[in-house]
């Protein structure tokens, strides 16, 4: 146990930089260093991680706990690779809360967001490649960010057709001898333990006649099932919601939170504890911002130990159902376009001071304001650029650095 807390905790600690950094980290540690996992263990474990909805990085280390020392292992594994940066978050959310609006930190921002902008775009690249391997698969891709970008479909439909699309155009025809399910008795049984404890908070939220806190455990509990791809892939959605449907932030306060989520160590999922803690803060304070980033960590992580714990043992089975590989296939295609469609989204948003959103008939869509170019972001996304991509400079020198060049040449142009 002093091992696992040892190395889960340096792991929790050291995980900047989103899923492929992550990953490659506990590659090193696990495989490379300690031999825990072998080289076909890890990625198997990987490949059904990368299936599930929720972060799999933080799933991978669940996963590599349980196999190491069962339940307990997996949630020493699972735990230690969010809370570090729970608690960064907690405390950048109450300061945010305070200063947020502060023109230095504005300034800061502005280079964090240009540097998410190439970070966003980075893991598009990255999963495109691993994703489409099929032009079946770069029709998913393409419908599923069309779908989004121009038409505001649910992502939770284009999961669902996605999904489905993937089953039916299936181009590979193997199959493997299916392994047996022994463990189906205890899957569910976990299914059914982990159900109740995921929701006695909302069940006990609802009996005190809490809208707002009842609102914050539904709504983060829809995301921790639709998460699929990871954060990214759910952003734009959670954005409409919040920012739309909810009112609980601006949409500079949502770009906001997802450059604090990047700064800071353990799954960018946990800009939703961010998001529902400066919610808090505007709804009653401090205590109910507390409250609410702990109900969100709970509705949003407690499920990945329940898809874990429920569904690791049963890993060679699902390599023997080929149907059902390919539906998870589609939706892994269709994450491509919902990337697209964030890296868009996002980028107009950073690069133009004014972004409205055009209603007609079925379409809706964002359109930026030409007259509003800002040429500063667009000169910081290109430093990130250079410095990511070309220079291969890990993220956590990046992000200080055009964050000081941001707020360097704010205040300098203004003195001019």
């Amino acid at each position: 146990m002093k091992d696992l807390i040892a190395v889960f905790g340096r792991i929790g600690l050291l995980s900047f930089g989103g899923p492929a950094a992550q990953i490659a980290l506990m590659h090193q540690e696990l495989v490379d260093k300690r031999g825990w996992l072998t080289e076909p263990q890890f990625l198997r474990a990987l490949s059904f991680c990368m299936l599930l909805p929720g972060p799999e990085a933080m799933q991978l280390a669940t996963y590599a706990g349980w196999k190491r020392a069962g339940v307990i292992g997996g949630l020493i594994g699972g735990g230690l690779f969010v809370l570090p940066g729970a608690i960064v978050i907690a405390a950048l959310a109450l300061l945010y809360g305070a200063y947020g609006n502060l023109a230095v930190v504005q300034a800061l921002f502005l280079g964090v967001k240009a540097t998410v902008i190439v970070i966003v775009i980075a893991a598009l690249i990255k999963i495109a490649g691993r994703a489409l391997v099929s032009r079946a698969h770069l029709l998913i891709a393409a419908a599923a960010f069309v779908a989004l970008f121009f038409f505001a479909v649910p992502f939770p439909v284009v999961v669902l057709v996605a999904g489905l699309a993937g089953a039916v155009m299936r181009h590979d025809q193997s199959a493997t001898e299916p392994a047996p399910g022994g463990g189906l008795r205890s899957a569910l049984r976990v299914l059914v333990v982990g159900g109740a404890l995921w929701a006695a908070p909302v069940v006990a939220v609802a009996w005190a006649g809490s809208a707002f806190l009842l609102d914050i455990a539904a709504f983060f509990s829809l995301m921790a099932v639709v998460t699929f791809g990871g954060a990214y892939a759910v952003l734009a959605y959670m954005t409409q919601e919040v920012v739309f449907s909810y009112g609980w932030l601006t949409t500079p306060q949502m770009m906001d939170a997802l450059g604090l989520a990047e700064t800071t160590p353990g799954p960018l999922i946990l800009v939703t504890q961010f998001v529902a803690m400066v919610a808090g803060l505007a709804q009653g304070g401090t205590g109910v911002a507390l409250a609410a980033g702990a109900l969100t960590l709970w509705v949003t992580f407690l499920p990945c130990f329940i898809w874990i714990f429920a569904g690791a043992p049963l890993i060679d089975w699902l390599d023997g159902r080929p149907r059902l590989r390919a539906a998870l296939a589609g939706i892994t295609a269709a994450v491509v376009g919902v990337i697209a469609n964030l890296s868009l989204w996002f980028a107009l948003h950073v690069v133009f001071g004014t972004v409205t959103r055009l209603q007609s008939g079925v379409i809706s869509m964002v359109l930026p304001d030409l007259s509003s170019l800002q040429p500063l972001a667009i000169g910081l996304t290109g430093l990130a650029a250079v410095l990511l991509l070309r220079l291969q400079w890990p993220l956590w020198r990046v992000l200080p650095l055009v964050a000081l060049t941001a707020w360097g040449l704010t205040f300098g142009l203004a003195a001019l």
